[in-house]
């Protein structure tokens, strides 16, 4: 290749990162716009991301005490065995938020031994 033919290709090559410069500060500025209309639509999280929120049948406890009906389990295997039986959840310290369920509804789980539950 001689040094015109690679000049030429630098100079194509530099139009064409400016055209898509050009066409991504375009996308932001419609992107911002959008953002600002779920924002106010309350669509949006604290963090700018939409929420996915997953939408259960059945609150957690509820889910919890079918969960351990008859049984004695584990907070880890109640943890898991709920999400077999289809709550779904996003948190990543689902497990936390289970032991603090059984903990605070005392009404309706028994504590068996350290770390273990039953439904009353």
């Amino acid at each position: 290749m001689s040094t015109a033919e690679l000049q030429a290709e630098l100079q194509r090559r530099e139009r064409n990162v400016r055209k898509l410069e050009r066409r991504r500060e375009k996308l932001l500025e419609d992107l911002s716009t959008v953002e600002q209309a779920l924002a106010e639509e309350g669509a949006l999280s604290a963090a700018g991301g939409i929420r996915r929120r997953p939408r259960n049948e059945k609150n957690l406890v509820d889910s919890l005490a079918d969960v351990l009906k008859g049984k004695e389990m584990s907070v880890t295997e109640v943890t898991q065995a709920v999400q077999q039986a289809g709550y779904m959840t996003t948190a990543a310290n689902f497990r936390t938020i289970v032991n603090q369920a059984l903990i605070r509804e005392n009404k309706r789980f028994k504590k068996v031994s350290r770390g273990r539950y039953t439904a009353r």
